[in-house]
């Protein structure tokens, strides 16, 4: 009789913690990893910027002592960090936690960064100057908010993920069509390179939507109280750094600059940032909404860190390979 043959062991999975902006998934992340051999991997595309801190929410530098983050502050804020960029990264952080026998937990609210991780990256054509100055033209015609009702038509996926009022990625989906016939989602859907492995998916979010309304703006003015504008002045003061820049064009930040440049007045900074935001977190849950074997927890409710325990703890118990706490 032959003896069986031998199997490789399934690798370790991977847990996905999502949610919009002001949920609660930093803090029940850190508490999932003190009791369990998980390690965070950080999906956030402001956080990879060093020197923006409290902007963007940062874990405070004891959290991190007590939970390191993989991808924050891998980047100066004069810097590009593109989806294809994260994936590089998060794919090596992943391996390394594996070797270490432990599990990657990624955590953070920038959808397209999660998708290009699970699904792969198709690449896109690269910009074209003569396509981007006609699209130019045509808005200062006719308004960001036509070319946005254009873009529906031809490609209503994308558009339910890009607000009127961000020309750069209406600007940029128009022109892949233009260059190519073809959509930005059709593009997307066209990926390769699947992340190996299992992919548990969480959403963590409160059930209340005027509750995280109200987070929002408690959590802008909590920034104010720490020094926010402090921070984005001295950010402002380095001269490397201007408001056309990705990492300035984050929200909070657009509008403390435009303040700090005597644009608006505090309390209309203030307005603006805070309705930003919940604009931000609206957009999340649109592209979270449409994200296929996602369990949703509900970040109000009082057993939201113990639910999300039970069933770390049920998809752990499954791999015998993982080093326990």
């Amino acid at each position: 009789m032959k003896p069986p043959t031998p199997t490789t062991p399934p690798r370790p999975p991977v847990i996905f913690l999502m949610g919009p902006t002001c949920s609660g998934k930093s803090a029940a992340a850190i508490e999932l990893v003190q009791r369990l051999p998980l390690e965070i991997v950080s999906v956030d595309s402001a956080m990879v910027y060093r020197g923006m801190d409290i902007g963007t929410a940062k874990p405070a530098p004891g959290m991190l002592a007590l939970a390191p983050h993989r991808l924050i502050d891998i980047r100066e804020p004069s810097e590009s960090y593109s989806a294809g960029d994260f994936r590089t990264d998060a794919l090596a952080a992943i391996e390394a936690i594996r070797h270490a026998g432990r599990v990657p937990l990624l955590v953070g609210g920038t959808g397209l960064y999660f998708r290009a991780l699970e699904r792969g990256l198709s690449p896109l054509p690269p910009a074209d100057a003569v396509t981007r100055a006609a699209l130019k033209a045509e808005a200062d015609r006719l308004g960001w908010a036509a070319l946005h009702a254009r873009l529906t038509a031809l490609d209503p996926q994308a558009a339910a993920r890009i607000h009127p009022n961000d020309p750069q990625r209406i600007q940029r989906a128009l022109e892949v069509h233009a260059l190519t016939g073809r959509s930005m989602t059709e593009w997307w859907a066209a990926h390769g390179g699947e992340l190996p492995g299992e992919v548990w998916k969480f959403v963590l979010c409160p059930a209340d939507r005027e509750e995280l309304r109200r987070r929002v703006e408690a959590r802008f003015h909590q920034m104010l109280s720490e020094g926010f504008l402090s921070e984005v002045r001295r950010l402002r003061d380095r001269g490397d750094l201007h408001p056309d820049l990705p990492a300035m064009r984050v929200v909070g930040y657009r509008q403390a600059w435009a303040h700090l440049d005597g644009r608006c007045d505090r309390p209309s900074m203030t307005r603006a940032a805070i309705t930003a935001t919940r604009r931000l977190a609206k957009r999340q849950l649109t592209w979270l909404r449409a994200e296929p074997g996602a369990r949703w927890m509900d970040a109000g409710g009082p057993d939201a860190i113990d639910a999300l325990m039970r069933n770390a703890e049920h998809i752990l118990h499954r791999h015998v390979n993982i080093k326990r706490v």
